[in-house]
């Protein structure tokens, strides 16, 4: 059987790279995309170039950012102007597959198998003819891994940037691939590179020459699927635009303007999270079965914890009370919390059948959907802090957070 050909997509820098291309007065000083440095309030989304000398890191606290390099300009996140140029890149990769799986605003597999022919070259030559494409009509550099699955492809597109191709094949992929730490391997989170590392397993090609079974044995199902990734044997399908399955999670979370230091402050932060998270969703025509919480600490321990709810919902005072029943049955305020999430997953169709709880009262619940969806317009067409519920007025620094327009974050996950 032919092999597939895969292309995996990546912006360099996107959203520092774009903010540059719109204030050309930042080019060639260590820049960073953030949040409100005075409030405290959010991490770094992205840097340029210009910044990486210093060791900053994407994720980092802006407090300790600005220690590395006091110099260093953050501006704040422009969302609707980086989805603006998402939506454009992706306009331009359609001409070129009709399966393309987008992994966030700034990455994307595409399946060109079927394009080869037409187009008359070879998956590293229409890399290229992307790459300078994208370059010349956005004004931005992107870095292309070709490869026959996904997750050799986004190896490549990480491996040489910026404004690059990387072609691993089945010659090379044992050169290329098996030489890189574990932690390149989609999938590796801290946690498993962790575990991989007590049992002296440091790069992807340790993992490709281990043991099934032993993997298996230490990490259950997921040391088989790493195994089989490290291998080259991934052979999941490449989805296409439109396809609802493609948007895994909606979630937003925030770095606090202070520390939370009780169950009240929680609950304003995550009813703002929720909202916007509640929003997202029923733009997209979406609901979730699954609530997630993550929490951060002052020592920067952080932690997550989930629940399934009987009935998928996309209204923020559910997402809310489940948030709070999973924050109140897991912490316990030891160290305040420096910074907390929220996220919906098990995402289905928000027109799709479920069963009702004959305990549940469904005319509450299409009336709170009402008056969220009017919130929604109040806010479309007079501004976010038009209509706002009374709990904000508890803690007027926490309450002001207008976490939709300031702080989205719409994760799209790789395993669902």
């Amino acid at each position: 059987m032919k092999d597939r050909v895969i292309l995996h997509c990546d912006i360099n820098n996107c959203y520092a790279a774009i903010s540059e291309l719109h204030h050309p007065k930042l080019r060639g000083l260590p820049v960073a995309v953030g949040g409100d440095v005075e409030q405290r309030h959010g991490i770094i989304l992205a840097k340029n170039y210009e910044a990486k000398p210093y060791g900053i890191k994407v994720g980092q606290a802006l407090w300790e950012a600005k220690q590395l390099c006091p110099d260093l300009v953050i501006i704040p996140p422009e969302f609707d102007l980086y989805m603006r140029f998402s939506r454009m890149f992706r306009e331009i990769m359609s001409e070129y597959s009709d399966q393309i799986e987008p992994f966030g605003l700034d990455e994307l597999w595409a399946d060109v198998t079927g394009s080869l022919a037409y187009f008359g070259c070879t998956g590293e030559e229409l890399a290229h003819t992307i790459r300078e494409r994208v370059k010349f009509e956005l004004g931005v550099t992107i870095s292309i891994g070709v490869s026959w699955n996904k997750i050799f492809a986004k190896l490549g597109s990480d491996y040489k940037k910026p404004d690059a191709v990387t072609a691993i094949t089945r010659e090379n992929f044992r050169d290329i691939v098996w030489n890189l730490p574990v932690a390149d391997l989609l999938g590796v989170g801290k946690a498993t590179e962790g575990k991989l590392r007590n049992y002296g397993i440091t790069t992807i090609g340790d993992i490709a020459r281990a043991d099934e079974a032993f993997l298996a044995a230490r990490l259950g199902k997921w040391g088989e699927i790493l195994h089989s990734f490290a291998n080259g044997n991934d052979t999941s399908p490449v989805q296409r635009l439109g396809n609802e399955a493609m948007v895994k999670s909606v979630g937003n979370s925030t770095t606090t303007p202070r520390d939370l230091v009780n169950e009240q402050d929680c609950k304003i932060v995550f009813y703002n999270l929720a909202e916007s998270v509640a929003a997202r969703l029923r733009e997209l025509g979406l609901k979730g079965h699954t609530i997630q919480i993550s929490l951060r600490d002052n020592q920067l321990v952080s932690f997550e914890r989930q629940k399934k709810l009987t009935a998928p919902t996309n209204l923020a005072t559910e997402i809310t009370d489940t948030a709070m029943e999973l924050l109140c049955a897991n912490y316990t305020f030891k160290n305040p919390l420096r910074s907390i999430g929220v996220r919906a997953t098990g995402l289905v169709p928000a027109h799709d059948c479920y069963q009702i709880s004959m305990f549940a009262d469904e005319e509450a619940r299409k009336r709170q959907e009402v008056i969220e969806r009017t919130t929604d317009e109040l806010r479309r067409r007079f501004g976010y802090y038009s209509i706002n519920i009374a709990l904000m007025m508890l803690d007027p620094m926490l309450g002001k957070l207008n976490a939709k327009g300031d702080n989205i974050i719409h994760p799209v996950g790789y395993f669902g």
